[in-house]
């Protein structure tokens, strides 16, 4: 059991850079910073799917009310 729960822990420790280097921590400036960056890559990606999903129900509500128009039409 012990095995396991090592294993367990081992999985979120930092893993040392290629130079054998623990990677040093983060300051709650340079934290921030990154999580910002990272908010607002993430805003704009969601805009971006905004406007697909808009653009894809645009174009279904065009083919249907298409469809309904000409099935009055007769044609």
């Amino acid at each position: 059991m012990s095995d396991q729960l090592e294993r367990a822990i081992s999985r979120f420790r930092r893993q040392p850079e290629r130079n054998g280097d623990m990677p040093s921590r983060v300051t709650a400036a340079a934290f921030r910073a990154a999580v910002e960056v990272r908010l607002s890559n993430l805003e704009r990606e969601l805009g971006e799917v905004k406007g697909r999903v808009n653009g894809l129900i645009f174009v279904v509500l065009g083919a249907v009310i298409t469809q309904v128009v000409l099935r009055l039409a007769g044609v």
